[in-house]
């Protein structure tokens, strides 16, 4: 007869949070944060590409970010604004850069 303690394995709790279809589709901010890191240029070539400003606008929200810490760059449905920032930040990542966006509820 073995005097053996069985072992005890303890697996942390995951939560999940289930969203309804009607907060999916709520407007959500995208904001872009600003770093001393990233080159103008690519944050202006980030916002036309993954946020489809023009360049006027695009420069606009940069120079926003740049002078105040942070900018509005647009209003979307949840699902489609995480996913822009996350193409975002896959690229800025690849390139090197720090470039941030997140997401805050619009009211």
């Amino acid at each position: 007869m073995s005097t053996e303690q069985p072992a005890v394995v303890v697996r942390p709790t995951v939560t999940f949070t289930v969203a309804s279809d009607e907060e999916l589709e709520r407007p959500y901010r995208v904001i872009v944060e600003n770093d001393d890191v990233t080159p103008m240029d690519f944050v202006v070539f980030v916002l036309r590409v993954f946020f489809e400003l023009d360049l006027n606008r695009a420069t606009q929200v940069m120079l926003t970010a740049h002078y105040e810490g942070r900018a509005l760059v647009t209003v979307l449905p949840f699902q489609e604004a995480q996913e822009r920032v996350y193409q975002a930040h896959h690229v800025a990542r690849e390139a090197g850069y720090p470039l941030t966006f997140y997401l805050e509820p619009d009211s």
